[in-house]
């Protein structure tokens, strides 16, 4: 049987722990402070609506949708879609997540640069993710150094991506932060608020370290190559 170690797969366990931990923390946070209600009488959706018109986003729509964790806002349409969960609950859980939600929507009007980037790197990081890899193991197979070249810059222009999110989720957040403690919610309840969106943000964060150290054992491999060609 033929068998071979590659001990540049190490390099992902870091990235594949710290996911592992963000996974467990944003569910255990969420499932917590979703059975605290808040002292407030809003909804999800309702606290959202106040937000967006507050903020001059009054032509936002606000729809439920399928599943759990799956609120975002869609840009192309200028809507800002919620989860059941969230949708029509009154519970701390759900006005954080509904109100940085909305804060991508005021983000979206506001012109927010990072988002803009964001936006304009979905294309070419689909694209990138997808045909990095087989690329870059093509080029590998074939000794062929452009090949290899072209497949790391593919997966670069996909860490780039998940890099730029970082700013567009912290402000978000930072957002519905400010929002919710400018006397929708007392200071007990927005610490609530506090604790899903930054398990939430963790996640993101696992998202691009996973990236970068996929990335950085692409052009350990390809200097490799390099050595033994």
């Amino acid at each position: 049987m033929f068998y071979y170690y590659d001990p540049t797969y190490w390099l992902l366990v870091p990235g594949l722990l710290l996911a592992l931990y963000a996974q467990f923390k944003v569910s255990s946070a969420f499932r917590k402070w979703k059975q605290v209600p808040s002292s407030t009488a809003l909804t999800g959706a309702q606290i959202a609506r106040q937000i967006l018109d507050s903020n001059g986003c009054g032509g936002v729509r606000i729809e439920p949708v399928a599943g759990s964790l799956t609120d975002h806002y869609d840009p192309q349409n200028g809507v800002l879609r919620l989860s059941s969960e969230v949708y029509g609950s009154r519970s701390i859980a759900a006005l954080g997540v509904a109100a940085h939600e909305a804060g991508h929507a005021i983000q979206d009007a506001q012109d927010y640069a990072p988002l803009r980037i964001r936006a304009s790197l979905v294309p070419v990081a689909n694209i990138g993710s997808g045909a990095a890899i087989p690329l870059f193991m093509l080029g590998l197979i074939m000794s062929w150094q452009p090949l290899i070249k072209i497949g790391i810059l593919c997966f670069a222009l996909a860490v780039l991506f998940y890099v730029v999110t970082l700013p567009v989720e912290f402000n978000a957040s930072g957002r519905a932060v400010a929002v919710l403690s400018s006397g929708y919610l007392p200071e007990e309840e927005v610490r609530g608020v506090k604790a899903v969106l930054s398990a939430a943000a963790l996640t993101y964060v696992a998202a691009a370290l996973q990236a970068l150290l996929q990335l950085l054992r692409l052009i350990i491999l390809a200097g490799g190559r390099r050595r033994n060609d």
